[in-house]
């Protein structure tokens, strides 16, 4: 009877415990469920029944009795008295090698109509926390990204988070699929957060091209999906990189676009009964942006690293809004895009006097940044007269370090520009570079 008994208890362990609730009210996209009082907990995996199938929903908020949940599609079709079942554990996915090349949701379904997705075996959870601080590598080693400015700049080592923060319209994208072709990784992992939907797939064929894909995952949700499964794209994307990192892999973490990210939550706080604070954001909005980006960087020692660069969209090419604000405070250095630059031609059109990286000047050998900080006195020098050579108001000879600048600024800014097809090298770009200076220096001892 003992045997019998421990057998049952054994059996009873494997089924699952299943709970069902009923949905008691619908208000917009917010769906309130009783029933599962004591059960369900903030992130929980909601399944709704409907005429139109499955309604899969999260748990955002709890109130007394109920459990508000918010759905990753349209909740079209769910009504009073429908039946919430609650999943069992939180959201993850399992990611392996054979995800390489193909494009999922943030729910790591495939939707590139390339059929079914392989499955790893060990399941990542697609919001984990970042690794312990104590438990972290240093930032590696500087790497080549193909594009100029950045590697003589604003430089990108291994395991570091960049930030590009640019208004609509002044190349961003562009960039991005540069950096995605050329970055020196093992593996990248590109999301697209709430993205025009016909821009997707020109991303993928004209910009990121078969080379790109073929050793890139990328996770997409376009501007129509719910607030819910634009931030689960997000996380997801994170999940995928963590996955490849844990193999010992570099990872390049491309994110376009952290702001898209923020929206969502602010939806979704909103949405749960949140106070709007600083321009519509709520506060967990601003807990949230550490907890994403914080995933990425180094990993433990002997592990792999996630190289991030993830884009601000910023409001009317205000670089001190909130979002852009609170980001440039969390990452590893931000690279700044002017309207003005992109508009009198020269492409990627990055401010070099206005982007930082914080890994300067350590990354950089002696003789490559004496070549950098006295390109940049340069275009410093150049910026500040800009205005009054163009009025004809300054008088060549009045200074000879303007002089300089005025002679020598123009042809630093056309060895930067570059289309998206044409990558660089940084050995030749800071030989192009270092030419230039040591001209610079000849006209100060004449």
């Amino acid at each position: 009877m003992q045997t019998l008994a421990s057998a049952a208890r054994a059996i009873r362990d494997m089924i699952p415990d299943r709970r069902f609730g009923r949905v008691v009210a619908v208000r917009g996209a917010l769906i309130e469920v009783e029933g599962l009082a004591g059960a369900a907990q903030i992130g929980s995996r909601i399944e709704i029944t409907s005429p139109n199938g499955i309604v899969q929903a999260e748990v955002t908020a709890l109130d007394r009795e109920v459990a508000l949940c918010l759905p990753f599609v349209d909740p079209q079709g769910v009504g009073l008295g429908a039946r919430a079942e609650l999943g069992a554990g939180q959201f993850s996915v399992r990611p392996s090698k054979a995800w390489l090349g193909r494009m999922i949701n943030g729910l790591g379904q495939p939707v590139d109509g390339l059929g079914s997705l392989p499955n790893g075996a060990d399941p990542q959870p697609i919001k984990a926390p970042p690794p312990a601080a104590a438990n972290r590598a240093r930032v590696a080693e500087r790497i080549e990204t193909g594009v100029r400015t950045l590697d003589l700049f604003v430089p990108l080592c291994r395991g570091q988070r960049l930030g590009l923060f640019a208004g609509s319209g002044v190349g961003k994208s562009v960039l991005l699929s540069m950096l995605a072709r050329w970055t020196q990784c093992d593996v990248a992992v590109i999301g697209l957060i709430g993205e025009r939907g016909r821009e997707v797939q020109e991303f993928i064929e004209d910009d990121l091209g078969p080379e790109g894909m073929a050793r890139s995952v990328v996770v997409v949700a376009t501007s129509d999906e719910p607030a819910l499964m634009r931030r689960q794209a997000a996380w997801t994307t994170l999940a995928v990189a963590e996955h490849f990192r844990d193999q010992g892999l570099n990872v390049l973490c491309l994110m376009d676009s952290v702001t898209r990210f923020a929206m969502a939550q602010r939806e979704i706080g909103l949405a749960s009964g949140e106070p709007p604070a600083t321009k519509g954001y709520t506060p967990t909005v601003f807990a949230e942006l550490p907890r994403l980006l914080e995933r990425a960087g180094p990993g433990a020692p002997g592990k792999g690293m996630i190289t991030g660069l993830f884009t601000v969209l910023v409001d009317g090419d205000d670089h001190n809004e909130p979002v852009a604000d609170a980001v440039r405070g969390i990452l590893d250095g931000h690279v700044v895009m002017r309207r003005a630059i992109a508009e009198r031609g020269r492409y990627p059109a990055i401010d070099i006097l206005k982007s930082v990286s914080r890994t300067l000047p350590h990354c950089m050998n002696d003789e490559q940044n004496d070549i950098r900080v006295g390109a940049r006195k340069l275009l410093s020098t150049y910026s500040d007269m800009e205005e009054m050579v163009r009025l004809g108001a300054y008088k060549a000879g009045s200074s000879p370090e303007v002089d300089r600048a005025v002679a020598l600024a123009p042809q630093i800014e056309a060895m930067l520009n570059q289309g998206k097809n044409d990558q660089g090298s940084a050995d030749a770009a800071f030989a192009a570079l270092g030419e230039i200076v040591a001209l610079s220096m000849e006209m100060m001892d004449e």
